[in-house]
């Protein structure tokens, strides 16, 4: 699919180079490809070595700051809580997929997509989950896929060894997007040393109910010192809440 996807881009850089617009207008109606973002989006996080640094930045990040956590007692035994998608696996093919068919994003076709457990993982991320299981700490995995995905995502995450894929660490979507009555369930009987996500409500109800432009960046000045500490934030210019 990548492979497809690098022909589509040279085929169109050609065409704007040597056609006129309308040239190239006319190229693009015939092959039914969307252009728009995600196709460029997901060109930079397959295949540019930047993408793949800034992952080994916050993982290399996230493993010091456990270092740290590890160093203090607590009364609870320990957890990390991540999300999935953009977080651990990386889901760019399905985007390039549907661009290529001249669609969007959907419920059907991403539970289809999810059902093959054919996600990569995104650099850094094996190796740093594993570490943090070595040191005694159990990892949650939080996310907004739905029930009827349970069965391939823990295929995905099994098929690369991540620690605690199991149901009891699965927590998927059940009435509401927001994670904040998860992650308070772990909170229950565990210290969260740690975050870990792509989208800001990864980490706080401060940012549920899609707020604003201008509500999340105030959120995020006032929570500045947080990131980096407790908050581990990975790269993601495919899609968010920010859209």
């Amino acid at each position: 699919m990548r492979n497809i996807y690098l022909v589509v881009l040279v085929v169109l850089a050609s065409a704007c180079s040597t056609q006129k617009r309308s040239s190239t207008s006319a190229i693009v109606q015939q092959s039914n490809l969307v252009i728009e973002g995600k196709l460029f989006t997901s060109a930079f996080q397959q295949h540019a070595a930047e993408y793949k640094a800034l992952c080994f930045q916050a993982y290399n990040l996230a493993q010091l700051r456990l270092d740290e956590a590890l160093q203090h007692q607590s009364s609870k035994p320990r957890a990390i809580i991540t999300d999935i998608d953009e977080t651990v696996l990386d889901n760019s093919p399905y985007a390039v997929k549907r661009a290529l068919e001249g669609k969007m994003y959907d419920q059907t076709s991403w539970s289809d997509w999810t059902s093959k457990s054919l996600c990569d993982t995104l650099a850094g991320s094996f190796s740093f989950f594993n570490y943090a299981a070595s040191k005694g700490v159990e990892v949650y995995y939080i996310s907004n896929r739905l029930e009827e995905e349970r069965i391939g995502t823990l295929n995905n995450l099994k098929k690369y060894d991540f620690p605690n894929a199991d149901n009891y660490h699965l927590l998927l979507k059940e009435k509401y997007s927001s994670k904040e009555e998860r992650r308070q369930k772990i909170a229950a009987t565990h210290e969260i040393v740690l975050l870990l996500g792509d989208n800001l409500p990864d980490f706080s109800s401060s940012y549920d109910n899609k707020k604003s432009t201008a509500e999340r960046t105030a959120i995020t000045l006032q929570n500045a010192a947080v990131f980096g500490k407790k908050y581990i934030v990975l790269p993601n210019s495919n899609y968010g809440d920010w859209e």
